[in-house]
C-alpha cells in the first residue's frame, strides 16, 4: 500500500512538473483597463514598455516561473538577468514583488496603472482580465 501511495505521488509530481496540472494564468488590470496583447505583456514585464506598473508574485511561487515562460519565452534566470542589466544602466527597476495572488489582486484593484498575473480561478469583480497567457 505504501508503494501505491509513493507511485501515485511520483506520478502527480511528474504531471505537475511537466505542466499537465498547470493552471490557467491571466494578466489582470484595474476594472477600467484596456486589453493587452501577449507581446505587450512581455514588453511590460521585461521593462521595454513602462506605461504600466508590473507586479510579480513571490520568487518561490510556481506560477511566477510558469508565467514568465508562457508570457516571455524566458526562464526566471533570463528574466533576472534582463532586469539586472536594466537596473544597472538606470533604465528600469524590476516589478515589485508581492507575497501572493491575493496581494497582487488587491494592489491591482487599487491602482489603475498596475498589472499582475494570477490564476484565472482567482479573478473576481475587483479586477479585469486584460490578457490570457495560455
Amino acid at each position: 500500500m505504501i508503494k501505491t501511495y509513493a507511485r501515485l505521488a511520483a506520478l502527480t509530481l511528474a504531471a505537475w512538473s511537466t505542466g499537465a496540472l498547470a493552471a490557467d494564468i491571466v494578466v489582470i488590470g484595474h476594472p477600467g483597463s484596456a486589453a493587452l496583447s501577449k507581446e505587450q505583456v512581455a514588453d511590460i514585464f521585461l521593462g521595454k514598455n513602462q506605461s504600466l506598473t508590473p507586479l510579480d508574485q513571490a520568487d518561490t511561487a510556481a506560477i511566477r516561473a510558469e508565467f514568465y515562460k508562457k508570457a516571455t519565452g524566458r526562464d526566471l534566470a533570463q528574466v533576472k538577468s534582463t532586469w539586472s542589466r536594466l537596473a544597472f544602466t538606470g533604465k528600469g527597476q524590476p516589478p515589485k514583488e508581492l507575497p501572493d495572488a491575493a496581494a497582487v489582486k488587491k494592489a491591482v484593484a487599487a491602482d489603475p496603472k498596475a498589472v499582475g498575473y494570477i490564476e484565472k480561478s482567482a479573478v473576481d469583480g475587483s479586477v479585469k482580465v486584460i490578457a490570457d497567457i495560455d
